[in-house]
């Protein structure tokens, strides 16, 4: 029993329960917690480009094979988008055969949702989308100077430097990562002391209907992905349990972005492919919020008594197989990516963006968990494709977690 007051999980988890008790019966303080919660997300962003920088700089120098490089990510390309486009393709099924939208509206919260469709008329530009994404960016940068490293005379001791600087980096953030049940408290405190548990009432059926497309998705769609790996979802999610439980409390799946590369590669997956797959995953990969957007889309559509054909509904998924990529990084940018796409049909009502907004909160932290799972599967599984692979570390850390 007092083994379970040293983890970190057991705190965060308390802190969730606070949060929530909170935020119910004292709103107004509740709301006030948003700095806390705030503050461990933009202490963790600091940490997200150095980790992202070191990891790839040192898995491509030392991996020395640019080809590999370059098929990995090729690779980790070709999965995103056919798990996306399943995720998406689900959400739509689910959504049309649940009906979530089948209510009264006049039961319904309606919110302020102009901010968002004011520039809806505006084309995908991925010259933006570049612009807006950090993490994209840093990427970007870091596979270039991964390549030139690689290749100078220096390269020995560029890393060896490299090496003691991520073990700082690392070192620091495991300090920093004893704060998260603050940040959990705060970001869930705020949550429901700003919208109020009694938001999801009369949208119940909708934020039931999201939350178990992406339990389906994640046990049956990623299970049966890593099931054909010999590797086991239950046994993934039990090791990952802390990164989850952070990721709920703040509703950002980018405040478990550091610790998640780091248990990647102490399950026996190779540096270079950590650095590789889970940076680019959190802009190109992005399951959970698939989900998301192809129900929102059915859900209005259902709710102003909408009917969509097969081909409309084919249509839907193609628009988001695109836009969703802009949905990485940017506050309010799933909102923009809906605004626009309702706009591209011209057929279901733009104004019922303003329903969502009430629940969005609540349904972001859905979003943000089924992200970071789909990310931590798709290295396993790349790793494990290329043989970048320590199975047998893999077994010892799972069953010791």
């Amino acid at each position: 029993m007092t083994k379970i007051f040293k983890h970190l999980t057991f705190y965060v988890f308390i802190a969730i329960i606070a949060g929530i008790l909170l935020g119910h019966f004292n709103p107004s303080l509740g709301e006030k917690m948003e700095l806390i919660g705030k503050g461990f997300i933009s202490i963790i962003k600091v940490f997200v480009g150095p980790i992202i920088f070191l990891t790839i700089v040192l898995g491509i120098s030392s991996m020395g094979d640019l080809k590999k490089v370059g098929r990995i990510g090729l690779k980790s390309l070709i999965y995103f988008e056919v798990v996306t486009t399943f995720a998406l393709g689900l959400g739509v099924f689910l959504a049309v055969y649940l009906e979530p939208g089948n209510i009264d509206k006049v039961t319904l919260t309606v919110s302020d949702a102009t901010k968002y469709t004011s520039n809806v008329h505006q084309s995908f530009s991925w010259l933006k989308f570049l612009q807006d994404n950090f993490t994209i960016q840093v990427l970007i940068f870091s596979i270039l100077t991964g390549v030139v490293v690689s290749r100078i005379k220096q390269r020995v001791y560029v890393v060896e430097r490299l090496e003691k600087v991520s073990k700082f980096v690392f070192k620091l953030l495991k300090y920093v990562m004893y704060l998260a049940p603050l940040g959990a408290f705060g970001g869930m405190a705020f949550a429901v002391g700003k919208f109020g548990l009694h938001t999801l009432i009369p949208l119940g059926k909708l934020v039931g209907s999201v939350y178990m497309t992406m339990l389906l998705f994640v046990i049956l769609g990623l299970g049966m992905i890593m099931r054909f790996y010999k590797l086991n979802i239950f046994k993934f999610l039990r090791y990952i349990r802390e990164e989850l439980l952070i990721v709920l409390g703040t509703s950002s799946s980018e405040s478990a972005l550091p610790n998640l590369m780091l248990k990647l590669e102490k399950l026996g997956c190779k540096k270079s492919v950590v650095g590789l797959v889970v940076p680019t995953g959190y802009s190109f990969n992005l399951d959970g919020t698939s989900i998301y957007l192809s129900m929102s889309v059915i859900f209005i559509a259902q709710l102003y008594g909408v009917q969509l054909s097969i081909s409309e509904i084919l249509l839907i998924i193609g628009i988001l197989m695109l836009t969703s990529k802009g949905a990485a990084g940017v506050t309010g940018s799933g909102f923009v990516v809906l605004a626009s796409t309702l706009s591209s049909l011209n057929k279901i009502p733009l104004e019922g963006l303003a329903f969502l907004l009430g629940v969005d909160k609540f349904l972001s932290e859905a979003r943000a968990i089924t992200n970071i799972i789909g990310n931590g599967v798709a290295t396993l599984v790349i790793a494990k494709s290329e043989n970048e692979f320590d199975e047998s570390l893999y077994y010892k850390e799972v069953e010791n977690s």
